[in-house]
């Protein structure tokens, strides 16, 4: 019998382990493809102009598809959600990895994505349900957050050794082992939860937010090649806004909306959902163009620029898990996220300064530690006050919605803030040229995570918040 308080602590913990996976997994698959893009290529034929398809075609799927995620956990229950996302990814990379068309690969990537979509905010669901209400809480959320930057890692290094020692189809391959692992636990691991009423998903509400997203996703990441002012990304953004606008309206009529209006309402929903788009959009847009500056400008390969980056996840990992969670125990969400803010607003505008003939000891590494230390201070705090402003019964769609908000972010951050640096650069493929651009994209992020710092400061509040999860959430 005493035994039983510690099996269940350890039944908890993998079930986390589990929950860490998809978060890892997420993130590994839009970072893995990179030093693949080039054999993709060559054997599938793609243009130069289409090749960014099989990173966007993900995005697109994965920002427009999460709501929707979101809903469908708190309808069937969370982890008959998790179970069905992590088999559309399985399926997804099959297609990806045997892909031999153009069509096909696309295709393979959008199943990705919207697997993704599903496993993400169940993933999120299932941590508050095993883990709400315990003083483990914070340090659960700090493993979650923590996955995120190891998948980013793992994925740059895979990437490299897979494609260079197997083939390009093993960087989607690799997927599947991790799913089938997790899928096979799951039952024995994870609570079964409760579930509504199937009316309650909203046919409506699902089409109108999912289209409009993925066709707003898509006007931000293609606007940057096609040309902001063009006919055609105006005509495709103002679509997508039309849609979402639809998706509002659709929610105040309906009696089973997809996402009730007035959860928008929720004290500090608001905040922590934009300080977590904010956070999407600077980070993002950090980790791309450091990479670039590493390769293109200080001459490194690969393997070396994947080498640069682990000393940023070493501090953000170690960052989520141990401090963080202390610190928030004695100063509350609101500090550490408007200080991890800060933070990293310090250290991207310390990055603006790289020079053409920098060195990575003096450019790149003491200001991305300073910009590790604050995304690994903001990140955890932002996510848990978001989903934790909901009542229980609307977590799936809080962990959407969050979930989305990030997403969104980065597409825009990225994309806005990429057609800043092409801009500046032109044509150019000199080091001089290219410093001014990927400077131009550092100091754009850092104003961007300082609205964040004052967007956080004035919108949280300085209570700590805490969301209880009912015994009753969780069947027997």
């Amino acid at each position: 019998m005493s035994s039983t308080p510690t099996e269940a602590r350890k039944r908890r913990w993998l079930g986390l382990t589990l929950i860490a996976a998809a978060q890892f997994v997420v993130i590994m698959d839009t970072s893995i493809i990179g030093v693949a893009l080039p054999d993709i290529q060559r054997d599938l034929g793609f243009a130069p102009e289409s090749l960014t398809w099989v990173f966007n075609a993900y995005v697109v799927a994965f920002g427009g598809l999460l709501l929707l995620g979101g809903r469908l956990a708190d309808v069937f229950g969370a982890r008959k959600i998790f179970v069905v996302g992590w088999i559309v990814l399985i399926v997804g990379s099959v297609v990806a990895g045997a892909a031999n068309s153009v069509g096909a690969e696309i295709t393979g990537r959008i199943l990705q994505g919207a697997g993704a979509a599903l496993v993400a905010p169940a993933a999120l669901t299932l941590l508050m349900i095993v883990f709400g209400g315990t003083a483990e809480l914070p340090k659960a959320f700090a493993v979650y957050g923590a996955a995120a930057p190891i998948g980013g890692t793992a994925g740059v290094f895979l990437g490299g050794v897979l494609t260079e020692y197997a083939s390009w189809p093993w960087v989607f391959y690799v997927t599947i082992p991790i799913a089938l692992v997790v899928v096979a636990l799951t039952p024995t691991s994870l609570p079964r939860t409760t579930r509504g009423s199937a009316a309650g998903v909203g046919i409506g509400g699902a089409f109108t937010a999912t289209l409009g997203l993925a066709v707003l996703v898509f006007s931000i990441v293609r606007a940057s090649d096609i040309g902001w002012l063009s006919a055609e990304t105006l005509l495709t953004a103002a679509t997508g806004l039309a849609l979402l606008t639809a998706f509002f309206v659709i929610q105040a009529r309906s009696r089973q909306p997809l996402l009730r209006l007035g959860l928008l309402r929720a004290p500090q929903l608001g905040a922590a959902n934009l300080a977590q788009f904010l956070l999407g959009a600077a980070w993002v847009t950090m980790w791309f163009f450091l990479n670039l500056y590493l390769q293109k400008v200080l001459a490194a390969s690969a393997f070396a620029a994947g080498a640069a980056l682990l000393p940023m996840t070493v501090i953000i990992v170690l960052g989520m898990v141990f401090v963080a969670p202390r610190l928030q125990a004695r100063l509350g969400a609101r500090a550490l996220v408007v200080a991890g803010l800060a933070i990293l607003s310090a250290g991207l505008l310390w990055l603006s300064f790289a020079r053409p003939d920098g060195t990575y000891a003096i450019d790149v590494l003491p200001a991305s530690a300073v910009a590790a230390i604050g995304m690994s201070l903001a990140f955890v705090p932002s996510l848990g006050t978001a989903i934790s402003a909901a009542p229980m019964h609307e977590a799936g769609v809080a962990s959407g919605l969050v979930s989305t908000s990030y997403q969104i972010g980065s597409a825009l951050g990225l994309a806005g803030l990429g057609a800043l640096a092409v801009a500046i650069t032109g044509n150019s493929s000199a080091p001089p040229e290219l410093t001014d651009g990927y400077s131009a994209a550092f100091l754009g992020a850092a104003v961007v995570a300082a609205v964040g710092a004052v967007v956080a400061f004035v919108g949280l509040r300085t209570r700590r918040s805490q969301t209880m999860f009912p015994s009753e959430a969780v069947e027997a």
